[in-house]
């Protein structure tokens, strides 16, 4: 029984809690941010069906956290610059759906590639190599801190003006197009807006695991309503309770936070669909979006998506 003590020891482990839990403060409130605005986001990504856009985003995001990491510079800067420059690659070259997937296809293992040898060039601890990777629970000092509340409060900036056409286009961008919403144009703002989120994600959960904050919320969501009210708001909950619950839990373990993360969203996923399911056979069936129904007027309401 000693080894599996051992090994129950260093995924949960509550000696010294306190101590402990007073070092991540910065993580408790970086994770908050992150919850608030991967939840808010990730109901576009789903809506536009975008997940392979944010794994291709986080990929060179690491690799310009890497990057920055072994010339010495700000690993925030760099991974916002690497995100930025994801979200204009698939931009110009993938307008649409299946060019943009070409596009990511090609783009995203180079720059997990390039991240890997950054890396592996890099002489520092071992601890700052992979935590770009699989995230970081008491790295987050106060500088840090700082810069991912200005991106933010830019990223919520923009999904404040850019929200209601978004999500006309989103939902039914044909209409949208018909009715004046610049379309065309907005794809490629929201781009620019999903790099700076996925450029926050990666520092909290690492490049390999960001699409539990910034796909599965959302999903959750949208199985158990279809309110664009609610939507929203369960998204920014599921968020949030899935990384500081995790933060929580990881303080006590050895082990990286992601685990903990991806956990509690997979976990709030499964009850969602659960719930989502036995509505739907106890005849509460989710009303489908009509096409054209949606007004620049009223925000449409969302679709349920897996």
């Amino acid at each position: 029984m000693a080894p599996v003590n051992d090994l129950w020891s260093r995924v949960f482990d509550f000696q010294n809690y306190g101590a402990l839990l007073a070092l991540v403060h910065n993580s408790l409130l970086a994770g908050a941010l992150l919850g608030l605005v991967g939840g808010l986001i990730g109901v576009f990504v789903v809506l536009r069906d975008l997940s392979f856009a944010v794994h291709g985003i986080s990929e060179l995001s690491f690799a310009g956290a890497a990057l920055a990491l072994l010339l010495g510079a700000n690993v925030v800067v760099g991974s916002v610059v690497g995100s930025l420059l994801a979200a204009l690659i698939f931009g110009v070259l993938g307008v649409r759906a299946r060019e943009r997937s070409s596009a990511i296809g090609v783009v995203m293992p180079f720059g997990l590639g390039l991240g890997v040898l950054f890396l592996s060039l890099y002489t520092g601890r071992a601890a700052n190599k992979f935590g770009y990777l699989l995230g970081q629970i008491v790295a987050v000092d106060d500088p840090q801190l700082r810069w991912l509340s200005v991106i933010s409060a830019v990223v919520l900036v923009a999904l404040a003006v850019l929200w209601r056409p978004l999500l006309f286009a989103s939902v039914d961008p044909e209409i949208a197009a018909a009715r004046g919403v610049p379309v065309r144009a907005l794809s490629p703002l929201f781009m620019v807006v999903l790099g700076l989120a996925v450029a926050m994600s990666v520092q909290i959960v690492g490049a390999l695991l960001v699409l539990a904050l910034l796909v599965t919320p959302a999903a959750a969501a949208m199985r158990v309503t279809a309110s664009a009210l609610w939507v929203p708001v369960l998204s920014v909950v599921f968020a949030v309770t899935a990384v500081v619950g995790g933060i929580l839990l990881g303080v006590g373990g050895s082990l990286p936070i992601s685990p903990y993360v991806t956990t509690i969203s997979f976990l709030i996923y499964l009850g969602c669909r659960l719930v989502g399911a036995a509505r739907d056979r106890r005849g509460w069936v989710r009303r489908p979006a009509r096409a054209g129904a949606a007004e620049p007027a009223a925000a449409p309401a969302t679709t349920p998506s897996a």
